[in-house]
């Protein structure tokens, strides 16, 4: 079984370039570095949001189950599996990767 087969234990097979992934925190209230509170209907821009990725489909390149990965939460589709709520994603809907793979004395570049 591979692990586009069950993702996370679930009974799931995920296809083409989608990427299933477990939101981190509520979109309630938020504390600033500071410690202010600001309250959920803080008027702001657009906000993205972080999520850590348990499941990705066989085309995929970019991301692998485990990776944080930042998103808009404005484009994303909810779905619910056993009482857990994940969020499906199409690769090109992501738009960062938590850098914990990146080398140190790399200079980020793709020749």
């Amino acid at each position: 079984m591979t692990t586009t087969d069950s993702v996370a234990g679930l009974p799931i097979r995920l296809l083409h370039d989608r990427v299933l992934v477990k939101t981190e925190a509520s979109e309630g209230e938020r504390r600033s570095s500071t410690g202010l509170v600001i309250p959920a209907t803080a008027s702001m821009g657009t906000r993205l949001s972080w999520a850590t990725a348990v499941g990705v489909g066989p085309h995929v390149r970019s991301i692998q189950i485990g990776d944080r990965v930042l998103f808009d939460p404005e484009e994303r589709s909810e779905v619910e599996l056993h009482g857990e709520s994940y969020v499906l994603l199409r690769e090109r809907d992501v738009h960062a990767v938590a850098a914990s793979r990146v080398e140190t004395d790399s200079t980020g570049l793709y020749l």
